[in-house]
């Protein structure tokens, strides 16, 4: 009977054991595509970053950037797969991807992520910036974290914001010295209320259009011109059809910095720690790189024969610009990043 009752008592260890082991293999993997090992006293994470942009562009420069950081940050641990140009689908797919943890960070466009939370216009107010490195430091300032905020309740967490360039104007028949040289003129812009908006009461007629269509319809005379930042400008070519360009500092351009939601809480505090510290370092290299980029990009252009105009009759455009602020300030969050950046 003992050497019964001490089989018995064996044999639910053993399977107490195996239940236990089970237990652990599950907790070790995670929605966050862990490999469920364990190097350097951590557990190992292969990441997946998806954006729209091409490999040349500063945002996937970034992204490359921040796999260096996380990767150096936690001993290899940690590394970042990143699928550009729109290879995991549109950036309502990617979205939707962050949200479900199928996809563990991402740089969305500013105008995707404005469809989806209303404070993120903020940035495309006119006129609030001067340059990109006035820009780029705005996205330390108390409402531009607020802002970020707002996507915790979507499934996403907003960490930076990181440029790709203010936007000027491109025309194929004349530069811009006051709204009325827009008026009646079909110009592509970014598909955002507020872009829409502004354009709209310049009086121009603003046409949104994915970026692969945009040098043949300003061939064929589909549009007349593009609101657009230098370094698109550059790497697209639109410069051979299009000669007329306005430095005009509109507004600024950022993608916004994200993981998802699910992922990151599954990851301990110190590597927490260690993502927030990588993107941070990785958008800090990017924004300076964005900023160095204007002036070789605008260099590049006058060579290129580009004829260069800046716009020094801003005054012209007071009227649409408050317009504009006193439309988008029924925001609290826009009004108090216009009320805290506006010169």
């Amino acid at each position: 009977m003992k050497k019964t009752f001490s089989f018995v008592l064996s044999a639910i260890l053993s399977l107490s054991l195996v239940l236990a082991g089970c237990g652990n293999d599950s907790q070790n993997s995670s929605a966050s595509n862990s490999s469920g090992g364990d190097q350097a006293g951590g557990k190992t994470y292969e990441f997946k970053l998806t954006h729209i942009t091409q490999n040349s562009h500063v945002w996937h420069n970034t992204a490359e950037k921040f796999n260096e950081e996380l990767q150096a940050r936690s001993n290899g641990r940690m590394k970042v797969e990143i699928f550009p140009a729109g290879q995991l689908g549109a950036e309502q797919d990617m979205v939707q991807q962050l949200e479900t943890g199928l996809v563990q960070f991402g740089i969305i466009t500013n105008g995707y992520v404005s469809t989806r939370s209303e404070s993120f216009n903020a940035w495309f107010m006119p006129f609030l910036f001067e340059n990109l490195e006035q820009a780029a430091q705005a996205r330390d300032s108390e409402p531009a974290k607020k802002i970020l905020d707002e996507l915790s309740s979507q499934g996403i967490l907003g960490f930076d914001f990181v440029f790709a360039g203010n936007r000027h104007i491109l025309m194929k028949e004349t530069s811009v010295t006051k709204p009325d040289d827009l008026k009646g003129k079909k110009i592509r812009i970014l598909g955002s209320p507020a872009v829409q908006d502004f354009w709209t009461a310049v009086g121009a007629g603003p046409t949104p259009m994915p970026l692969p269509e945009v040098y043949t319809s300003l061939q064929s005379g589909v549009i007349d011109g593009i609101e657009i930042d230098l370094d698109a400008l550059n790497t697209q070519k639109y410069y051979e059809i299009a000669k007329n360009l306005t430095i005009a500092n509109l507004m600024t351009f950022p993608g916004v910095f994200v993981m998802s939601k699910s992922a990151y809480d599954e990851l301990s505090p110190e590597d927490q720690q260690i993502v927030a510290e990588s993107i941070k370092a990785a958008v800090e290299w990017g924004n300076q790189e964005a900023i160095s980029r204007e002036t070789k990009n605008l260099e590049e252009l006058k060579n290129k024969g580009v004829t260069i105009t800046e716009l020094t009759n801003k005054e012209s455009f007071n009227a649409i610009r408050d317009e504009m602020y006193a439309k988008y300030s029924s925001n609290p969050l826009i009004k108090e990043f216009i009320e805290a950046h506006k010169k």
